[in-house]
C-alpha cells in the first residue's frame, strides 16, 4: 500500500521552527476579515506586517490582532515603506515596542517605481539593527554577491525578489537564485514578484526554503481560493525539488523500450 502520509518538512530561522513554507502578507485586502480568511486558506503560520501601513495598536479602529490572532501566527513586522536606514531602523524599534517583536522582515527600498531594494542602506541598517539584538530577514536583490554580505553580517534570512513588488511576473533570474540558495548557510525565500501558483512551485523547486507573497493573493479574483491554490503549490515545488527532476534531454526517449518489439 502506498504512504499517503503528509510529510513533515519543517524549516527553522533564528530558532523558530514551521511546518509552512509559505509567509503571506497583510496589505491590499477588502478588509481585515477577508484577509484572516485567505491567511487560514494558505496554511501559513507566518504572516508579515507593514508596521508604517497596518493598525496594530489603535482600538478606535479595527486592529489586525482582533482578526489574525499573535499567539496562532507569527508576526514578521516589516519596513515596507521605507526609504533610508534610518526610517527601517526606527519603524523596527517601534514595533518592538508595541509588540516585542524582535524576529522583523528589514526592506529599504531605492525609488518608488521599482521598489527595488537599495542594498547599500540595507546593509547599513542591517548592522544596526543586528546589534540592537534584532532577528533580521532581509529583503534584497537576486545578488550572490550581496547575498554573501548580509548573511556574513548576521541576516537570519535572505529574501531576494523574484520580480519587483507587486508585480506578479513570477522568478525572473532563476539562475542568481539557484547560485544564492547553494552558497547560503541561512534560509533562503523568494520575496515579491509571485503572481500564480506555478510561480510559487518554481521558486520552491529551485530549493528555496520558502516563499512570501501578498498582492498575488490579495489581488486574486478569489482571495481564499488562490491563498489554497498557493498552499498546494509550495507544497509540489517543495516535493519536486526533494524527489529530484529528471535530465534534459536534446532528442526523445522512448518511455518503453525499443527493442524486442513483436
Amino acid at each position: 500500500m502506498t504512504d499517503t502520509a503528509p510529510r513533515t518538512d519543517s524549516w527553522t530561522v533564528a530558532g523558530r521552527t514551521f511546518n509552512s513554507r509559505l509567509i503571506v502578507g497583510t496589505g491590499k485586502y477588502r478588509d481585515y476579515a477577508q484577509n484572516a480568511a485567505a491567511a487560514e486558506a494558505s496554511g501559513a503560520e507566518m504572516v508579515t506586517v507593514a508596521v508604517r501601513r497596518v493598525n496594530l495598536t489603535d482600538p478606535n479602529q479595527p486592529v489586525l490582532t482582533d482578526f489574525i490572532d499573535p499567539k496562532k501566527y507569527t508576526y514578521l513586522p516589516n519596513t515596507a515603506g521605507c526609504f533610508t536606514g534610518e526610517d527601517a531602523v526606527r519603524t523596527l524599534r517601534l514595533a518592538r515596542e508595541a509588540g516585542g517583536w524582535t524576529l522583523v522582515k528589514l526592506e529599504v527600498l531605492s525609488d518608488p517605481k521599482t521598489l527595488f531594494p537599495d542594498m547599500e542602506e540595507t546593509l547599513r541598517s542591517l548592522k544596526l539593527l543586528t546589534a540592537e539584538g534584532f532577528e533580521v530577514m532581509v529583503y534584497c536583490t537576486d545578488d550572490p554577491v550581496y547575498a554573501r554580505k548580509l548573511e556574513d553580517a548576521g541576516a537570519v534570512a535572505i529574501m531576494p525578489l523574484g520580480a519587483p513588488i507587486g508585480s506578479g511576473l513570477g522568478v525572473q533570474n532563476p539562475i542568481n537564485i539557484r547560485l544564492i540558495v547553494e552558497q547560503s548557510k541561512v534560509p533562503v525565500l523568494v520575496d515579491a514578484g509571485v503572481g500564480t501558483a506555478s510561480d510559487a512551485a518554481v521558486a520552491m523547486e529551485l530549493g528555496c526554503d520558502g516563499v512570501l507573497m501578498n498582492t498575488a493573493i490579495a489581488e486574486a479574483r478569489d482571495p481564499i481560493l488562490m491563498a489554497s491554490a498557493m498552499k498546494h503549490a509550495v507544497i509540489a515545488g517543495r516535493e519536486a525539488y526533494l524527489a529530484g527532476r529528471m535530465k534534459k534531454r536534446l532528442y526523445a526517449d522512448p518511455s518503453s523500450p525499443l527493442a524486442g518489439l513483436i
